[in-house]
């Protein structure tokens, strides 16, 4: 009898200190705030509340672009008193549009809270911002400086939620793991801005995986292929900091490539479904149309093959060209069926097709509404361990491109190869773009 190889324990959201669901989250914090009680510590000292007592969670947005001006508009639309009160950015026009953008809705206008002296610029923004008295913090600057400010944040107190992906080389993915350990140790909820976790069709359909739906696991095959992203062209007075800075996306110290940056969620698709991460990895990529210098040293096509530990393996594609075949989708095959795991669709061997008819949801705002509801419910979600695996999934992945080397999990892990310059100004110069070889460029 063969042994099951998909994984019984429990998803990679739930093995976090084994979280309560949404409709747990929602129910327990009506309660809590009915009762005029907050079990939860909230930063900043205030301990848990007694009748009558604030229990408004004061927010504070560092990196202000598009995705952090939309984390804070969806942390500012969940249930309970909330307060958006210091804001940063490396760049003032950024922040002055995000407060702008945010002030327009006026479902949340009111929860507003940013007099000018707590809106701070500059690359030593996140400090004050934390220090500006937040419960919890948004991160959602360039993932380059993910580590650094979560383990400010949490060495501070402070509850977090950080976009994906939490690192871009494996010192960082180190670093954030270390922090974790810290924010459970203190009772901290932390967010990652994988979103399908919060997504009800992914969570229906991936239970069914895990419940046996179409047997043993095989291999999974992942996808984000599309035409690609924005370039900001040069301008004559910026220096090369300024430069990278905007367009951040093309120079590994700030990204990490974009299988980092982007494909970690169909990545991370995969893993949940598996209960596990990888092992080994060998891939190959390039830079196809993608060479100008603009674009810095990132590839515009990946394709790696990942093993798991019981040898069953995942197919990982991302490419950045215009004009092919473009798909983001994630897809499972078992010894009984296939699953088209972002169709919430199932096929498995003599049975009608299944697919997902609940109720849809915005997974983004979802991911915060469970995550404010579990710091009222003094039950905080943390998803920081999740988000370090896998980011540091694809970081793999990039390792085997870039190298063309078959790799192993621990050796990357422990790898001290790190795309992280030892001074980050306005006045220090940022790394020179150098484009991986396979064959010649070590990454272990």
């Amino acid at each position: 009898m063969s042994k099951p190889v998909f994984s019984t324990s429990p998803s990679p959201r739930s093995s976090h200190d084994a979280g309560p669901s949404r409709r747990t989250f929602l129910k327990t914090s009506s309660l809590a705030v009915a009762g005029g009680t907050l079990a939860a510590n909230l930063a900043v000292g205030r301990l848990a509340h007694g009748a009558g007592a604030d229990e408004t969670i004061r927010v504070g947005l560092i990196g202000c672009g598009g995705r952090g001006t939309g984390a804070a508009s969806q942390a500012l639309h969940t249930a309970g008193p909330v307060k958006l009160v210091a804001m940063g950015d490396a760049f003032e026009d950024r922040l002055n549009d995000s407060y702008n953008n945010l002030q327009k809705d006026g479902e949340i206008a009111g929860k507003i809270d940013v007099p000018p002296e707590r809106r701070f610029v500059g690359f030593d923004a996140y400090k004050q911002v934390i220090d500006a008295g937040p419960d919890l913090v948004i991160l959602a600057t360039p993932p380059g400086f993910r580590p650094q400010h979560f383990a400010a944040a949490v060495d501070a107190g402070k509850h977090v939620f950080m976009e994906k992906p939490v690192a871009i080389d494996p010192a960082g993915v180190r670093a954030v793991l270390a922090a974790v350990a810290k924010s459970k140790e203190k009772n901290l909820a932390v967010g990652v801005g994988l979103q399908r976790h919060h997504q009800n069709s992914y969570l229906e359909t991936v239970k069914r995986l895990q419940d046996g739906a179409i047997g043993d696991f095989v291999c999974g095959r992942c996808y984000w292929n599309g035409a690609g992203l924005w370039v900001h062209p040069r301008k004559p007075e910026q220096s090369e900091m300024q430069y990278q800075m905007r367009n951040w996306y093309y120079f590994n110290w700030l990204c990490g490539d974009h299988i980092v940056e982007q494909h970690i969620h169909n990545i991370d698709v995969i893993n949940w479904v598996k209960g596990a991460h990888p092992i080994r990895a060998e891939g190959m990529g390039g830079r196809q149309v993608r060479v100008a210098e603009q674009f810095g040293e990132i590839y515009d096509h990946h394709a790696v093959e990942f093993e798991y530990e019981d040898g069953s393996r995942m197919f990982s594609y991302c490419r950045h060209i215009p004009g092919c075949w473009d798909s983001v989708t994630e897809h499972v095959h078992g010894t009984k069926g296939t699953c088209d795991v972002s169709a919430g669709v199932i096929r498995a061997a003599g049975d009608k097709p299944w697919k997902y008819r609940g109720d849809g949801n915005n997974p983004y705002q979802t991911e915060h509404d469970d995550l404010f509801a579990s710091i009222r419910a003094g039950t905080p979600l943390n998803e920081g361990e999740n988000g370090a695996l896998s980011s540091m999934t694809a970081i793999f992945g990039r390792m085997a491109t870039y190298s063309g080397k078959m790799l192993r999990w621990d050796d990357a892990l422990a790898s001290e190869i790190t795309y992280t310059p030892s001074e980050i100004s306005w006045e220090a110069t940022p790394p020179v773009p150098t484009v991986a070889v396979p064959g010649q460029t070590r990454v272990v």
